[in-house]
């Protein structure tokens, strides 16, 4: 990491806030010894118990990306009885596609996909760019969580098992990244800058969260903390046992993530978000800082055919021209503190969002 991140702080000792908060949370949320086999074995006891009578007892997102690729493949081995459920936003890659074909067919699970609709979604996700603020993901984040949830209170089930995790994905830093759950900052800037209605945009409101957390009590369980998880290693398996193909780069199974990531932050608000990544995986002793000073020395895209290719492509499915993203990106840069946010509410320190977290997990 690096002062790109303008609210790092490092202490008497050079150690920076996120090492710190890495080492708080794992101490608290990793479980890989006895404790962790007992939480394993106290969740599938629950899980398969309040959905003895179901005919699927937990939920999961998939994305055809490693993480939840390897949560439902920890599933089936534990015996549960997944529903895979997917968000197609219309930026699925090709190869994303036939991952989870893959992966549905070897493991034998259902599939839910909810199809966004493309014209409502485009007009979001041009006014996120217009909008100037870092995490233009927000649209696809909310929506697919969004799903989740009410795909779990359709089938009424209480558990939605998620591929997030501490060892490859604790940093973050939130002057990078808003918080993808609040509706409040999605209505306005689409108001601001958005000309079609959000008829069918799948979202929750902050009464939807209460609604969900505390009478619901829908769970999220972060399965992948329960478990040694060593990103090389699950890749190896998957790509054996099931015939499913890995990526070049974290979160390329979506073909706007991808430019969105090596291409808009890096370029635009001097973000590479490799630099979490990477040393998140330092943190959890999956890669030597020495090698990943490497990596990041490399630029994002291998070559620039590739990076001409993705432009082209984007720009085509958005409806805009070169230009166009000329001046998006030329365009000054703002924050979430910019537009109407319901950020009191999501902040970490939150009461509430402490609160929610404690009866979402429950110790999970």
């Amino acid at each position: 990491m690096d002062t790109s991140d303008n609210e790092i702080r490092f202490d008497k000792d050079g150690i920076c806030s996120h090492c710190r908060e890495y080492e708080e949370r794992a101490r608290k949320e990793l479980h890989y010894d006895d404790v962790g086999k007992k939480r394993i074995n106290e969740i599938v006891r629950e899980i398969k118990t309040n959905g003895r009578s179901k005919r699927y007892n937990c939920i999961i997102g998939v994305s055809g990306g490693t993480d939840s690729t390897f949560a439902l493949y920890i599933l089936k081995k534990l015996d549960l009885k997944p529903l895979a459920v997917h968000l197609d936003n219309g930026w699925d890659s090709e190869l994303s596609v036939k991952n989870i074909e893959q992966i549905l067919k070897n493991l034998n699970i259902d599939l839910y996909t909810y199809v966004i609709d493309w014209t409502e979604f485009k007009d979001l996700q041009m006014s996120f760019l217009k909008a100037s603020i870092a995490n233009a993901e927000i649209p696809t984040d909310h929506a697919i969580v969004a799903t989740l949830y009410h795909v779990a209170a359709k089938y009424g089930i209480k558990y939605i098992i998620s591929g997030g995790n501490i060892t490859t994905e604790a940093i973050m830093p939130d002057s990078w990244m808003y918080d993808a759950k609040d509706w409040k900052i999605i209505k306005s800037i689409h108001k601001k800058f958005g000309t079609k209605e959000l008829k069918s945009f799948p979202h929750l409101t902050i009464f939807d969260w209460v609604h969900y957390t505390f009478f619901k009590q829908i769970k999220y369980i972060p399965i992948l903390n329960y478990i040694p998880y060593i990103k090389k290693d699950a890749i190896e398996l998957l790509v054996k046992e099931i015939g499913w193909r890995n990526y070049e780069g974290k979160h390329h199974e979506s073909i706007y993530t991808k430019f969105f990531q090596n291409y808009i932050l890096p370029k635009k608000f001097d973000i590479d978000k490799r630099r979490a990544h990477l040393s998140t995986l330092i943190l959890s002793g999956q890669i030597s800082r020495e090698d990943a000073l490497k990596e990041i020395q490399q630029d994002s895209y291998s070559d620039k055919k590739s990076m001409n290719d993705d432009i082209e492509y984007v720009i085509k499915k958005l409806g805009i021209s070169r230009e166009d993203l000329k001046k998006i990106m030329s365009e000054p840069k703002k924050t979430y503190k910019d537009y109407p946010n319901d950020s009191w509410f999501f902040k970490k320190n939150n009461f509430l969002s402490r609160l929610a977290k404690k009866i979402i997990t429950r110790n999970y």
